[in-house]
């Protein structure tokens, strides 16, 4: 358990920004699901929607730092291509 007054504000802050990440990760899966149920479907105009609606929300992820800069154009390269690849 923190001890001094700086320790104890830390934690705070950890505590506030955890539950700020925790929100932006949360609507982030959300449009990736919909990504992913827009692919099963086979439905090639609501994939593509979908994922250019996702692309914004995923890099703004890399930007307030709760993805890495790899791991959001691995996953934007990987459903592109999925997409592209609906007949």
């Amino acid at each position: 358990m923190a001890n001094t007054p700086q320790a104890k504000k830390r934690a705070r802050q950890n505590e506030a920004r955890f539950q700020v990440n925790k929100a932006r990760r949360s609507r982030i899966r959300t449009f990736l699901r919909k990504v992913e149920e827009a692919i099963e479907s086979g439905d090639k105009t609501a994939a593509t929607s979908a994922l250019r609606e996702a692309q914004p929300e995923l890099m703004r992820g890399v930007t307030k730092g709760v993805y890495h800069k790899n791991t959001v154009a691995r996953k934007i390269s990987r459903l592109s291509s999925r997409v592209k690849a609906i007949a």
